[in-house]
């Protein structure tokens, strides 16, 4: 999903007379809040699996599970940045 148009921005360092390096600093803003909130998400759902009703070994398996998951996402986001 790509931010709107408006939020884009470009800076450009020249080098040498040539543009060598040129980073949309919206995309890459849209992408560091899009994982800021995936960790933010991953972390409320550990601290609602640690209040469940479970027994530790079926915690621990879901807090796995759940940590996976988001490491996967988080990489996720880092492939298209």
């Amino acid at each position: 999903m790509q931010p709107p148009r408006s939020y884009r921005a470009k800076l450009i360092v020249p080098v040498h007379g040539k543009t060598i390096l040129t980073i949309q600093i919206g995309i890459c803003m849209y992408i560091i809040i899009r994982a800021l909130i995936t960790f933010v998400i991953v972390l409320l759902v550990l601290y609602l699996v640690n209040m469940l009703p479970m027994d530790g070994r079926t915690k621990q398996i879901a807090r796995v599970i759940v940590i996976i998951i988001g490491v996967l996402s988080l990489l996720g986001y880092l492939v298209n940045f």
